[in-house]
């Protein structure tokens, strides 16, 4: 079964000029940002805060605050069934690659890919299946295997050509904390990712990420009022260069700062002992329109969708290669 299917990239720049295309995730905070009449302002908005984000962590050799810019490229990986017939393509994840251009020497500066993460399979996994599982009592243990398939088919693609033939360093995803666990300060601070936190407890997210084979630290940069959560593998403090986290940082804490203003918008910065809240009040908004309903909404349809496109017509191959019953939701 390990020829089953195979995967291939496709790459579209992120820019103000950037639509989404038919099959990118419509959930995700790329394509959320390039809708409505004002896409081109809220896509500029965005990069303008991304970019004077970067200098004002990349200040050393920097008198001026601009000496670095962002390209971001959108990366589309696509699972490909070997047999013939219908659904036989699945656009399976989407994440997003970086660039640094210093524009003193003209040099361009790869930076982390990873960042954001899109997938339709967890769009299943936790807008359709989870919710079944609940349905009948809230408290309701998940299944052992929850997450299993998902996890598998990202260290696949980790592991395939397609991903090796691009890209050198493993990925790094960057989210927001959980509202669910409280977050202490330790006394761990990087010069670059800020003060180390530490959380109480391990979040259905993290137990998910984890079956990805990616572990979690958080850490609240210079100059952010909320932690990060960092999911990555090997070792995320020495792996990677300053301006490479830098560039993460930057991005991730602007999505943030519009998704979730209330967290990483806040006018005060996180104490000591943390409990991110989505109640919070004392925060400012961005000029920038985002939908969260909207995006809730969509995440619902696109788990049906990936039941009906992917899960449905390909069970038994999925199974087969992944070694376990799918679960069901009907």
């Amino acid at each position: 079964m390990a020829d089953a299917f195979g995967f291939s990239i496709h790459t579209t720049r992120f820019d103000e000029d950037y639509s989404p295309s038919e099959s990118s995730r419509a959930t995700t905070n790329f394509a959320n940002l390039a809708r409505g009449e004002h896409r081109q302002r809220n896509l500029r908005n965005t990069l303008t805060m991304m970019n004077q984000r970067f200098n004002d962590l990349a200040h050393w050799d920097n008198p001026t605050g601009d000496r670095y810019a962002l390209e971001l490229d959108i990366v589309s990986a696509q699972l490909e069934f070997t047999a013939s017939g219908a659904d036989q393509q699945f656009p399976l994840l989407e994440v997003l690659d970086i660039w640094i251009v210093d524009r003193q020497t003209g040099e361009r500066h790869h930076g982390i890919v990873g960042n954001n993460f899109s997938s339709y399979v967890r769009d299943f996994d936790f807008s359709v299946l989870l919710p079944a599982i609940k349905a009948n009592a809230a408290d309701a243990p998940l299944p052992h295997d929850f997450g299993e398939l998902h996890g598998k088919l990202f260290e696949h693609f980790l592991d395939s050509a397609a991903y090796l033939e691009r890209f050198t360093a493993l990925p790094v995803i960057c989210i927001s904390v959980s509202t669910s666990r409280t977050y202490r300060q330790t006394g761990n601070h990087h010069p670059v990712l800020g003060v180390e936190y530490q959380q109480d407890d391990s979040s259905l997210t993290d137990d998910y990420f984890g079956k990805m084979g990616l572990r979690a630290r958080y850490f609240m940069p210079r100059g952010s009022v909320a932690p990060l959560a960092f999911y990555f593998r090997g070792d995320l403090l020495n792996d990677y260069t300053n301006l490479q986290l830098i560039g993460t940082i930057s991005v991730m804490e602007t999505f943030q700062k519009i998704y979730r203003p209330e967290i990483y918008n806040a006018n005060s910065a996180a104490p000591t002992i943390y409990r991110p809240s989505l109640q919070q009040q004392d925060y400012s908004q961005t000029q920038i329109a985002y939908d969260r309903v909207e995006r809730s909404q969509l995440a619902i349809t696109q788990g049906k969708y990936t039941e009906e496109h992917f899960i449905t017509p390909h069970k038994d191959v999925l199974e087969q290669w992944a070694g376990r019953n799918l679960a069901s939701v009907a």
